[in-house]
């Protein structure tokens, strides 16, 4: 009291108590102790009960003992009275009961939904017709009674339009139609399906998302287990499947016309983003992720990098490393927050996301969070499967109901958020989704495979072919592609003769030889500045010495400009010819690594970056002293990128248009690679 402080410091007192909380239980006790809750100071208890009690017992039985064993004040001995927190005053009970029920209805009035009869609704309306008449409670269970049993007429006359998914009389399914498709606006489209996802994520009924609920739901008993969790994952299907069907449904679209679809869902992606609607935003990012669009890779190559970068920041934020902890930190982030918490690392997204934020908040209009619900569903399928329901003595495991209630509590706080969306339905938009015909895998994968054929065709013919090698450069390596330049005498110069700086480039592939004997052979017909087969000892590639024979090069280009290629059974040892030879006559040529063919201990392989189209590799040579580790490492510096991130990626040789060959981490690459097949290879980003 002594002490003088200053007038804006405050002096805060403290003060640690204990709490008794229910670890484990029978029944009876568990239900008993609803009534003494309040005065033991476990505040939470009623509410993590009335979560998560049907995980272990039913609505009727919780009633029955809560009624007639604790709440029939008439045949209630003084005794039974005393043991509840020694209450004598029946009044006192009576609150307490009341008390309860009040949470019950406030906080899940669906355990009492039992059509037709609703046996539950009416045994609590005769018990408080006996105990409380004319009370609020009794006219509330009264109102709660009558809107039951509307809506489960309204639900039946209504069976016919819902089964169709609310379609008008005299429409049928339909691939969608590009052209009204791109008529709706980016914002339009994300906005709808925030409503659409808003509308069913309300509804959702926490305690069918329990583990051991929803683990069930495969059983045949058990079709109509969870409905309001199964309409949220088919809404999450019907988006993903919409996404795939507007961009393959139309076999007639061109390569521009296709990537300019995958272009619209990413923008709408964002949009998506901007609303804090992450089911959807992470539907069209698992559609695009999908193995028939995944593999469009002509497509790919026609999207325009901003929206590939913004694309990549949209895919991060559902990264699985560390149990997908940048969602789970992003959605308690925003949870609560009025509006979404943008960060691009690119300039130019950056600024359009805080323009459309900004015109959200001129607007006034608050957004709520609508969250991914598979990553709760996860959760408490793995709380269930870890934790047991019963412990020592057959006692209930109530501690078990506080870890899922936690994740229980997070969905009702996002569902309460939900509150804060205004949102119009558009019943355009809404028709046009719910009429669009899905593609079942098998179709979707022929009409992939369909597509990317007729993209090869078109991407490879003369007349397109140096202006998709300028396009690829432009997408994707930020610098010009090496051009190959018109066909010019040969002179003969030793290895070292070339003086070009690595830097990297496309190559396309376009053998103009013989096709019966050379084409499997021809290592770079359009040779790029870094190719291990122009510099000294192949700079950094080890295992490959000048001595082992020439290429052919122009001294002033720094660039070769012949290709390696089998000579034919008319050469002898795989030695390279050339115009001007300058070789020994009578030496023993030493053969020279190609593409394609083991020679000596020695080859070279392509490698193309996981994305890209396969024309774009990097040529690099290895020995049967290399391992993933190194050849990995040579494979990131060819491609520009951090080569101390090895462990980061990993390579893999592609065996067919659907197979690949995995090596183990330490694997020597040489006798481990397929020698009957192509030596191409990908460089994948590890999941």
């Amino acid at each position: 009291e002594g002490d003088q402080l200053p007038p804006e410091h405050t002096v805060r007192q403290y003060e640690t108590s204990k709490i008794r909380a229910i670890k484990a239980g029978t029944l009876e006790k568990l239900v008993e102790n609803l009534l003494t809750a309040f005065g033991d100071a476990d505040f939470s208890y009623i509410s993590i009960f009335l979560a998560t009690y049907r995980a272990f017992a039913s609505p009727r039985a919780v009633l029955e003992l809560l009624l007639d064993r604790f709440g029939n004040l008439e045949t209630s001995s003084h005794g039974e009275v005393a043991n509840l927190n020694s209450l004598e005053s029946e009044m006192v009970l009576r609150a307490e009961i009341a008390s309860v029920l009040r949470a019950w209805l406030d906080q899940c009035s669906e355990d009492f939904r039992e059509p037709p009869d609703y046996m539950c609704l009416l045994k609590l309306l005769d018990y408080l017709k006996n105990n409380m008449p004319n009370s609020d409670m009794e006219s509330r269970v009264q109102n709660l009674l009558k809107q039951f049993q509307n809506q489960e007429v309204e639900a039946v006359d209504g069976f016919c339009s819902t089964s169709s998914s609310d379609l008008v009389d005299g429409e049928e399914l339909e691939i969608s139609n590009p052209e009204e498709f791109s008529s709706f606006q980016d914002h339009v489209v994300a906005e709808q399906l925030t409503y659409m996802d808003v509308m069913l994520f309300r509804r959702v009924v926490p305690y069918h998302c329990l583990g051991s609920i929803w683990s069930q739901r495969d059983k045949k008993e058990n079709k109509n287990l969870a409905p309001t969790v199964r309409a949220t994952i088919t809404q999450f299907n019907a988006v993903t499947k919409c996404v795939i069907s507007t961009i393959l449904g139309t076999r007639e679209l061109k390569i521009q016309q296709r990537a300019k679809i995958i272009e619209k869902w990413i923008h709408i992606a964002h949009e998506c983003r901007i609303l804090k609607n992450f089911s959807s935003l992470r539907a069209i990012i698992s559609a695009l992720q999908s193995n028939s669009i995944y593999r469009l890779k002509t497509t790919w190559m026609c999207v325009s990098k901003d929206i590939l970068l913004m694309y990549e920041e949209l895919s991060e934020i559902f990264s699985d490393h560390d149990n997908y902890l940048t969602s789970r930190e992003l959605l308690m982030k925003e949870a609560t927050s009025k509006f979404a918490n943008l960060d691009s690392s690119e300039k130019e997204n950056q600024k359009k996301s805080q323009k459309r934020l900004q015109l959200q908040k001129n607007k006034g209009v608050m957004q709520g969070t609508v969250p991914y619900l598979g990553t709760f569903l996860t959760d408490l399928i793995m709380l269930d499967t870890a934790l047991q329901d019963y412990v020592e003595g057959g006692l209930i495991n109530f501690e078990k109901r506080r870890r899922e209630f936690e994740v229980i509590a997070q969905i009702k706080l996002l569902q309460s958020s939900c509150n804060s969306y205004c949102l119009i339905p558009d019943q355009k938009f809404i028709q046009w989704f719910r009429r669009q015909r899905h593609l079942t895998e098998e179709e979707s994968y022929r009409l992939s495979r369909e597509a990317e054929a007729a993209a090869d065709t078109n991407i490879l013919s003369p007349k397109s072919q140096k202006s998709m090698v300028k396009r690829i450069s432009t997408l994707f390596l930020g610098t010009d592609v090496f051009t190959p330049p018109k066909e010019q005498p040969l002179k003969s110069s030793p290895v070292g003769g070339s003086s070009g700086e690595s830097t990297d480039s496309a190559s396309v592939s376009s053998c103009e030889f013989n096709h019966s004997e050379t084409e499997d052979v021809c290592v770079t017909p359009i040779s790029s500045p870094e190719d291990p087969l122009k510099k000294s000892s192949v700079g950094s590639d080890k295992g490959y010495d000048s001595d082992k024979g020439s290429i052919s090069s122009d001294k002033g280009s720094g660039s070769s400009k012949g290709s390696i290629c089998d000579p034919g059974p008319g050469l002898d040892g795989g030695s390279i010819p050339s115009r001007d030879s300058g070789s020994v006559p009578g030496a023993a040529p030493k053969a020279l690594p190609v593409y394609n063919r083991q020679s000596e201990g020695s080859c070279i392989i392509r490698v193309s970056m996981d994305g890209l189209h396969a024309s774009v590799y990097k040529s690099i040579l290895i020995t049967n002293q290399d391992r993933i580790p190194d050849v990995t490492q040579r494979a990131l510096l060819k491609h520009n990128l951090e080569p101390d991130a090895v462990e980061d990626y990993e390579l893999v040789q592609v065996i067919s248009e659907d197979k690949e060959l995995a090596f183990p981490r330490d694997a020597n690459v040489f006798y481990g690679m397929n020698s009957h097949v192509n030596f191409d290879f990908i460089l994948r980003k590890k999941a």
